[in-house]
């Protein structure tokens, strides 16, 4: 018998799996952190015989290449991934050996990439299960405009090609198995879902829906901003990454976070949006832990500047600086936990700012008060509806924005408070009045606030 194991992480929208049989597995699309992996398969009793990759990633480092020294696998990497380490280079057709009766055969699914590669796991010559990577995807397929915009347009036509070959290949209940499509910014569209067989797919799915001039021109039509960190992931993974440090970070006390906020680097807060705007150190950024921390501070931070980590407790510090490592920021310079009255100078105060929900700005607006409301969503977000007058700069660009947002106090949105919570954190380090609206949109209109469409 087989098993497949599925590794979520919520904060990247992506997954990788362990699959085998009684004696051996194969890990297809590793984490940076591979310690949980090992961890996954010594809990199975298996050997870790190979590590499988889909395709060059660009929204995560990848840990394939020191999960294959650590355990003797065979790395195996598509053929034409062009990369600076020794591998086993797999084309179409490949077979890779994981127990008795179970093998492994590549599949070649161009469209995220032009090298991308699917895995069939069969088990007595019968597929079980297809690891899809960034190819089809749960409800939509991967994007294929993060190698060369002249490039783009070949590859989701080729992408279209690429899921009618795996469900002409497939049975109708073979489970689809993708590394993207979580909420992960690789995937073309986002999707609701858990789980799905090719048949599945095949009914509901616009790869499949829709022809190949359709398709391309939706996908064409319906791409997201592409995260900035991302221009650092592929080069990363070419050249092979390195093992991760994920000893604790050295403490730092109220002059050195003092020293580090005057030195401009970046002070991130973890705690829950509520507990920072009740009280915080004044320059430093609200990224919560609990929410999608890897993406949203690798898109805005400089990359390479230097990150203290504050939280409410080691714990929460330790699983931060694991998710970053992720995306290639390896070592925090250092962290600090507990009390937040201790982050601040003798004789200083923590700074704040008052929280509120859609009626409270409309009441304020009735009032005549000279507010602002700017809206940090994404355009695909703001295309479903804006709140009429609002100021429009997405998150992502509002760090090196902050100047264009209009004089008086700010009252900041985004679809429900993760992302408004960092815009206001960023606008209070600037010096600016603001209110961080804790709501969902859906609660505007009841509000009575006018909205309109572009």
């Amino acid at each position: 018998m087989f098993f497949v194991d599925t590794l979520e992480f919520e904060g990247l929208g992506n997954r990788s799996y362990l699959a085998g049989g009684r004696r051996a597995a194969v890990v297809v699309d590793p984490p940076r952190d591979v310690d949980q992996v090992i961890a996954l398969a010594a809990r199975r009793g298996v050997r870790i015989a190979y590590v499988a990759e889909t395709h060059l990633h660009n929204d995560y480092v990848t840990g394939g290449l020191e999960l294959a020294r650590l355990t003797g696998a065979r790395y195996l990497v598509p053929v034409g991934a062009r990369v600076s380490f020794p591998r086993t280079p797999v084309a179409d057709g490949d077979v890779s050996e994981v127990d008795e009766y179970l093998v492994l055969r590549a599949m070649a699914t161009p469209g995220h990439t032009p090298h991308h590669t699917s895995y069939v796991l069969e088990e007595e010559g019968n597929p079980v299960a297809a690891f899809t990577g960034g190819s089809l995807l749960i409800g939509s397929a991967g994007r294929p405009d993060l190698v060369d915009p002249r490039l783009t347009e070949q590859l989701a036509r080729a992408q279209h090609a690429s899921v009618h070959r795996l469900a002409a290949t497939l049975d109708d209940e073979v489970p689809v198995l993708p590394t993207h499509g979580f909420g992960s910014f690789c995937s073309s569209s986002q999707a609701e879902g858990d789980a799905s067989t090719i048949g599945e797919e095949r009914a509901g799915n616009d790869a499949f829906t829709l022809d190949v001039d359709d398709f391309a021109k939706r996908v064409l039509t319906g791409l997201e901003n592409v995260p900035a960190y991302y221009t650092h992931m592929g080069p990363a993974n070419a050249a092979g990454p390195g093992p991760v440090d994920l000893t604790p970070p050295e403490p730092a006390n109220a002059a050195q976070i003092a020293e580090r906020l005057a030195a401009g680097e970046w002070v991130v807060d973890l705690r829950s949006r509520v507990a920072f705007a009740d009280g915080h150190v004044a320059g430093s950024f609200n990224f919560e832990g609990t929410g999608k921390l890897a993406t949203y501070l690798a898109w805005l931070i400089p990359w390479g500047k230097p990150v203290t980590l504050l939280g409410d407790t080691p714990a929460q510090i330790a699983e931060a600086q694991r998710e970053l490592t992720r995306v290639g920021i390896d070592r925090p310079a250092a962290a600090a936990t507990g009390d937040p009255a201790a982050w601040v100078l003798q004789g200083e105060r923590l700074a704040f700012f008052p929280r509120a929900g859609f009626a409270d700005f409309a009441a304020a607006h009735k009032r005549g008060e000279d507010v602002v409301v700017l809206d940090v969503r994404r355009d695909s977000e703001r295309a479903n509806g804006f709140i009429e007058g609002s100021v429009r700069i997405p998150l992502h660009e509002l760090h090196g924005r902050v100047g264009d947002v209009p004089d008086g106090t700010v009252w900041v949105h985004c679809a429900g408070g993760m992302r408004a919570a960092i815009a206001a954190s960023l606008l209070d380090a600037a010096g600016r009045q603001v209110v961080a609206i804790d709501d969902s949109f859906e609660a505007a209109a009841d509000a009575g606030l006018s909205l309109t469409r572009s």
